[in-house]
């Protein structure tokens, strides 16, 4: 299979602002104590839901081993981030009567929608996190990715080599990473967290086979620039069903350098591409991903109590932020499709 066209592109996507020549990995940040910390600790919360939302259902499983007391640290750090868009949310509520039913959510959690309300003139809230790139971690050379452990078993020693304390914020971050990653797939699920383009575009050619010659990149696009979090959008398209007969769905995870959690599902999913308007005139080019069968999730899967919905119900969709992606197979073609 012939990725090679693609892999360019994934690594300017990837790895933009990462120009500085050898000594500039992993090992180098480990040697700067400040550099990690702005790293793992940009503008976006440490062990945020936010996360957890597009991952899904693995994260509302019950964790093997994990203690009451992780569980309340990370509704801490949550709750800290809710912190940062509180302006955005006051704002919205002074436009906006109040909903008994949305003001006891996490606001991370607003990216929910049914199939249904996939249609031209359809208006809901919709928090849409942003960051710099520059700011933000970078995938590692297989290489140096492959020379550094990778596993919940090697804390002590990856806390030690990244300089962080036992009982920093970053520390937490690295943890509940590493566990998440290490935490069974739902059946009919695979999943594999990425820490570096080599290993991404191999769990991608498995997950696509043979049959397949190239794939095509699927993100947010936000057209106009804007500091706005959260505010409600109306579709102003009619939405465009992008063919996917089968999806690579990856999402960014809080780390000392770039990893990212993809996966991907048996059941039938159906990827879109959403116009949206926002009321203060950002524009978005949206990510959405409709998942038609959820009846192997756990009931206490978050998206269903936003929408209020019961557990299995199908045609559940969520939008994709910026720095997330799903990847998609293409017959034949010697190009990425989905960058131009």
């Amino acid at each position: 299979m012939n990725f090679a066209s693609c892999s360019f592109l994934l690594l300017l996507l990837f790895m933009h602002g990462h120009g500085h020549g050898h000594g500039h990995g992993a090992r180098e940040m480990a040697d700067d104590h400040n550099k990690p910390k702005d790293l793992i600790n940009h503008d976006h919360d440490l062990t945020s839901n936010r996360y957890n939302v597009l991952r899904l259902p693995s994260m509302d499983q019950d964790r093997h081993g994990e203690d009451d007391d992780s569980s309340v640290q990370r509704q801490e750090h949550v709750h800290q981030h809710d912190n940062h868009v509180r302006d955005e949310i006051t704002d919205h509520a002074h436009d906006h009567p109040s909903n008994s039913h949305m003001d006891h959510m996490n606001i991370a959690e607003m990216v929910f929608f049914t199939l249904n309300d996939l249609k031209v003139g359809k208006t809901m809230p919709i928090y849409f996190p942003k960051k710099d790139p520059s700011k933000s971690p970078h995938l590692l050379p297989r290489e140096e990715a492959e020379s550094i452990p990778f596993s919940l078993k090697q804390l002590p020693y990856l806390l030690q080599f990244f300089s962080f304390s036992q009982d920093s914020p970053q520390a937490k971050a690295i943890e509940n990473t590493l566990k998440e990653c290490e935490t069974n797939p739902i059946k009919g699920e695979t999943k594999f967290c990425a820490t570096s383009l080599e290993s991404m575009l191999d769990f991608a050619r498995r997950i696509f086979g043979s049959k397949y010659s190239d794939l095509k990149i699927v993100a947010t696009t936000h057209l106009t620039k804007s500091s706005t979090l959260f505010q409600n959008y109306t579709i102003s398209e009619t939405p465009q069903q992008i063919p996917a007969p089968v999806i690579v769905a990856c999402h960014t995870l809080p780390y000392a350098y770039a990893v990212l959690y993809c996966h991907s599902q048996e059941t039938e999913n159906k990827v879109f591409k959403v116009s949206l308007g926002g009321e203060n005139g950002d524009r978005v080019e949206a990510l959405a991903v409709c998942h038609m069968d959820t009846s192997q999730w756990t009931r206490n899967h978050m998206s269903f109590r936003v929408l209020g919905i019961e557990p299995g119900t199908p045609g559940i969709c969520h939008f994709f932020p910026a720095d997330n992606f799903v990847l998609v197979p293409v017959p034949a073609h010697p190009y990425c499709l989905g960058m131009r």
